[in-house]
């Protein structure tokens, strides 16, 4: 581990993919699709968001991570995560804020993440953050591509 000086918050690369998979395979309790988290999905979703996704690095190595992507209205952040021995160290508060600087310099007025509700480390972080829970909304989905399997990481 290091002293959180030494991270450096930078945009996600597609280069960064093995690096990035590796970490979110890591997280206990991470949630990995088949095809949207493979390489050619990140892929395109950065082909899509070039500027808004971040990772933090410690001397090459990548400890976290914010995909973020937005519609033109608003945006959402997917897999953050910040490797377990880096914690508590504000990186997680700073690459949400260097996404959301990325996200206002593109002219994103609003920003929205889902967090599962048994993750109550990942609630209370954004709570502390700033971020509103809402209770007004119900959360649906559709799935286009039953090949798009999701594992969690154990």
């Amino acid at each position: 581990m290091s002293d959180n000086q030494d991270i450096v918050i930078r945009t996600m690369l597609v280069s960064d993919y093995d690096q990035v998979a590796r970490l979110w395979t890591s997280i206990s309790g991470f949630a990995i699709r088949s095809l949207d988290d493979s390489r050619e999905g990140i892929s395109r979703f950065l082909q899509r968001n070039p500027s808004t996704s971040v990772v933090a690095e410690n001397n090459g190595e990548i400890v976290g991570t914010i995909l973020c992507g937005h519609d033109g209205r608003q945006a959402c952040f997917y897999h953050v995560c910040v490797k377990k021995e880096y914690r508590m160290q504000g990186i997680g508060t700073r690459m949400a804020q260097a996404a959301t600087q990325a996200l206002a310099a593109e002219k994103i007025n609003k920003a929205y993440l889902i967090a599962f509700k048994k993750n109550e480390a990942g609630n209370a972080f954004w709570k502390s953050v700033g971020w509103d829970f809402r209770d007004d909304r119900n959360y649906y989905e559709f799935v286009l591509n039953k090949e798009n399997q999701i594992t969690f990481n154990d």
